[in-house]
């Protein structure tokens, strides 16, 4: 049985991190009073805080508690991407500081600026609620996606942050490989096997795109919206999945989370039900934007789709394994007994469309 959350150990030790800052920072941080740190708890990978030093605003990142899937929730990885980025048009924070110690706060983290605006779930922003803004929505997240991929890794000194050559076939083994790691702390799933065999099967037919950095998480509600109009998209966040790779790979995923008014109602795949409202482009819109944007054909959606669902059961049945271990208090994850299943169902669907 999962652990009562009061059984749990903070996150973060506040008083540790206050010191730890204060010594290495002391530009920023030395002088300033106390400290206040509060968990965001929208989010469901690496852990998240907003961190708040007199008038000054930070963002702290750290892996989630007891992860059994370490590779996906990388803070090192994140910060030197982010840190990469910062010569660079990519719309992205600002890092300040990686502790690879977790003899600290308990877990290595980072610390970044905090860039003020809105993440889009199941609400609008205000400067939405006409519906002749909303378009600018999808339009941005297209763009700010274009703008990643047409950086120069290697000038951006990223040389090595990944393995360009083969990335869909590392791509499908590697989550066949963190499948059969949390398997044996869950249950057996046939229909994300048959997944990751379709996928097997698939990804030799397919003309991989040059490389580029690839977010390998990108969606509506992990970027944030300027308040005002017209629609301006301000920061990509959650970077920890990041590497070198297929750029298609994050045009598959952004499109697997864009709902529309006639899609099926499903569970995991809802959490951003806003696009369904009127005003929001299709699925096909944003593809012909990036198309257009980008310059780049894209042969193979449904292989990129299905990828991108497998993933992410794959990837969250990991986070219920935690669950069950009790090692997490997010409530989130105890809907994943019948949530990762579902996505499963999903994926095989979607091989057959």
């Amino acid at each position: 049985m999962p652990a009562e959350p009061e059984a749990l150990e903070p996150l973060v030790d506040q008083a540790a991190l206050a010191g730890y800052l204060r010594e290495r920072l002391p530009e920023i941080f030395r002088g300033i009073g106390p400290f206040d740190v509060r968990r965001h708890m929208a989010g469901h990978s690496n852990e998240t805080f907003f961190v708040r030093a007199g008038e000054h605003h930070f963002v702290l990142r750290r892996p989630p508690r007891g992860a059994f899937l370490p590779t996906a929730h990388d803070v090192a990885r994140e910060f030197r991407v982010l840190s990469a980025l910062v010569h660079t048009p990519v719309r992205a924070p600002r890092p300040l500081l990686l502790c690879e110690d977790p003899g600290v706060i308990g877990a290595p983290f980072y610390l970044m600026e905090r860039v003020e605006g809105a993440v889009i779930r199941q609400d609008l922003p205000a400067f939405a609620a006409d519906e002749a803004a909303r378009p600018g929505i999808g339009g941005q997240l297209v763009d700010a996606l274009v703008e990643l991929h047409a950086v120069d890794w290697r000038a951006a000194g990223l040389e090595g942050f990944g393995k360009p050559a083969g990335y869909l076939e590392r791509q499908v083994r590697r989550w066949r490989g963190q499948l059969a790691l949390t398997e044996p702390l869950t249950r057996r799933l046939d229909d994300l096997h048959a997944a990751g065999k379709w996928l097997d099967d698939r990804w030799r037919s397919l003309p991989e795109s040059p490389p580029t950095i690839v977010h390998g998480d990108y969606k509506l509600d992990n970027v944030a919206f300027a308040l005002d109009r017209p629609a301006r998209l301000t920061a990509i966040l959650d970077w920890e999945m990041s590497t070198l790779g297929d750029p298609l790979a994050d045009v598959g995923w952004m499109l697997s989370f864009w709902r529309e008014a006639g899609d099926p109602v499903e569970f995991l795949m809802d959490e951003q039900t806003v696009t369904r409202a009127a005003g929001f482009q299709s699925r096909d819109q944003l593809l012909d934007r990036y198309r257009e944007r980008s310059g780049r054909a894209v042969a193979d959606l449904t292989f990129y789709l299905v990828l991108a669902v497998w993933k992410l059961a794959i990837l969250l049945e990991g986070s219920y394994a935690r669950h069950l271990a009790g090692m997490t208090d997010d409530p989130f994850f105890s809907h994943m007994k019948d949530g990762v299943p579902a996505l499963a169902r999903r994926a095989v669907e979607l091989t057959r469309s």
